[in-house]
């Protein structure tokens, strides 16, 4: 039975460790994926800044014209760092409440009713990228990124320095 037990453990720690390197491959896809659609989007909504304007009015949000300019900009330029991996856990603050801005604003229904109809919750525009937005806070960006060649440099540097 002990061994029997050793080999299950032996095995599971394979597959963790197996799974351990699909992290950053994932990781890239899902930013360059996501955020790369999130960009041209932005660069949508600062290319037509009156209609986007026009639609912020619509939806009573305050100083629209200011705001459309800013959720514009946050989408390009803060998407362009996420598809990088260049200062991601910063970056996805801002996309992170624009899209929440997004669903208290423009999917009123789909947040009332997140609980009952989940459906409308994960279907609105807002949801994938808000997603990716708290997953790459919360885990990084991974190795395939502009953070990890500069943590892997600065991690050399200091220990070439430590070397005498």
């Amino acid at each position: 039975m002990n061994k029997l037990l050793n080999l299950a453990q032996r095995f599971y720690e394979v597959v963790v460790l197996s799974a351990n390197y699909l992290r950053s491959p994932l990781l890239f896809f899902l930013r360059v994926y996501f955020f790369l659609q999130l960009f041209f989007t932005g660069i949508g909504k600062l290319s037509n800044i009156g209609k986007i304007s026009e639609y912020f009015t619509s939806l009573g949000i305050p100083l629209p014209t200011l705001n459309a300019y800013l959720a514009g900009a946050t989408e390009t330029f803060c998407s362009l760092f996420l598809i990088f991996g260049l200062a991601s856990r910063l970056a996805a603050i801002p996309v992170s409440f624009t899209m929440i801005v997004a669903y208290l604003t423009a999917d009123q229904e789909a947040v009332a009713s997140m609980l009952s109809d989940s459906d409308k919750f994960v279907k609105a525009d807002p949801f994938p990228f808000l997603l990716v937005a708290l997953i790459v806070l919360a885990f990084g960006p991974g190795q395939v990124s502009v953070d990890a060649l500069f943590k892997r440099k600065l991690w050399s540097s200091a220990r070439t320095k430590a070397d005498p």
